[in-house]
């Protein structure tokens, strides 16, 4: 009962890590209207190092806290550009700062995304986007993150000449990456502060992913201890099964990876399939092991994946003859171990590696399949 429990948990903390808040209604309270801005000193992606004085020219000072793994803070990269584009001649300044420690951040808030909140994946993410502002990385210690409180991301602070807030909340009215904002609060905020005028509202509540403190770490210690109590189980399945397998007759995005226990790749990469199932899993997508070993190794194929944790489905292929396994999985699969798919419903294999996977291609070309997908 207390791991049914706690799974019922993880699924509405999953689902409500998207957080709409007051000001100040987070671990730490928002900074006020008016008040200065904390000066900062905090490396960029691009190798420099940022403080309020990199933006003494600046007429108007906007600071966005965002990170990369969460789909509303994803949904707003191209807008955040486009501000840039379009007030940065005005003499807009705008920098964007990652107040997440990436180790308080479980695989199951990663199922929006092929990457987590480290300073090395900020620098994969900002080449991919083409960022045109700096991204700054305050996962280290967070100070400056509490210093100016957001409450989720993204969280944008608009400052006057002066340095004085003027306004704090939301970019616009819109979270969704397919619909179009009708209430453009920031906008707002930098055109009256650049035409010396009174910014209008000044503060709005913010709906985004909560802030991953670093004291949120002991939460992930709890769910890897119950992911380790997860059952782990192994059933055989024979050509037709095999066959059957691969039709995926379900409504999910189908992750087939073909492996053994004397396979040495196989053995490698396995863990990261299992963090792939535990990041996905909640989505429209599945993970199905298939073990090529000899029906007499059963015993050592189950110790294995107990071992690994993998609490996905699994199976042991009965016949000996490994050409029909080869030709029941995919046809043009030359037969070298370990195979991995991804397999659409209704049975469109739209990746397969012949070999051991590169683990970020294989996440982005989940996320990036029209059945998954970055935005909720």
């Amino acid at each position: 009962m207390a791991f049914f429990k706690f799974v019922l948990i993880a699924n509405l903390l999953t689902l409500f890590h998207f957080k709409m808040g007051e000001p100040g209604s987070d671990d730490y309270p928002t900074l006020s209207i008016g008040a200065s801005a904390p000066d900062f000193s905090l490396p960029g992606v691009d190798g420099k190092t940022y403080g309020l004085s990199s933006f003494k020219e600046a007429k108007v000072l906007a600071i966005v806290f965002t990170c990369n793994h969460c789909p509303t803070a994803q949904s707003y990269e191209e807008r955040i550009i486009k501000l840039v584009d379009d007030y940065k001649s005005k003499g807009l300044g705008l920098v964007a700062i990652n107040p997440n420690d990436p180790q308080s951040l479980r695989p199951d808030e990663l199922d929006f995304s092929d990457i987590g909140d480290s300073f090395d994946e900020m620098k994969i993410r900002a080449k991919e986007r083409g960022f045109n502002f700096p991204y700054l990385y305050d996962g280290e210690t967070e100070k400056i993150s509490k210093a100016y409180g957001p409450v989720a991301t993204p969280h944008i602070f608009i400052f006057d000449k002066q340095r004085k807030l003027r306004y704090q909340g939301r970019i616009d009215d819109e979270d969704r990456h397919a619909k179009t904002p009708h209430v453009f609060d920031a906008r707002n905020a930098i055109e009256a502060l650049l035409n010396n005028k009174e910014v209008e509202v000044k503060t709005t509540k913010v709906f985004g992913c909560s802030i991953k403190w670093k004291e949120k770490r002991n939460w992930i210690e709890k769910a890897q201890e119950q992911w380790a109590k997860e059952p782990v189980k192994i059933d055989t399945l024979d050509e037709a099964g095999l066959k059957e397998l691969m039709k995926n007759n379900s409504d999910k995005l189908r992750l087939i990876n073909v492996w053994a226990t004397w396979c040495g790749p196989c053995v490698t990469e396995f863990p990261d399939l299992v963090t792939i199932h535990r990041m996905y899993r909640d989505r429209d997508f599945e993970f199905i092991s298939v073990s090529a070993d000899v029906m007499e190794k059963k015993d050592k194929v189950l110790e294995f994946l107990k071992k690994q944790e993998a609490s996905n489905k699994n199976y042991l292929f009965t016949i000996d003859d490994k050409y029909k396994l080869i030709e029941a999985i995919d046809p043009n699969w030359k037969g070298a171990l370990p195979y991995t798919m991804l397999v659409e419903p209704g049975g469109k294999i739209v990746y397969a590696k012949d070999g051991a996977v590169d683990a970020a291609e294989l996440k982005k070309t989940i996320i990036d399949n029209h059945l998954i997908g970055r935005y909720y």
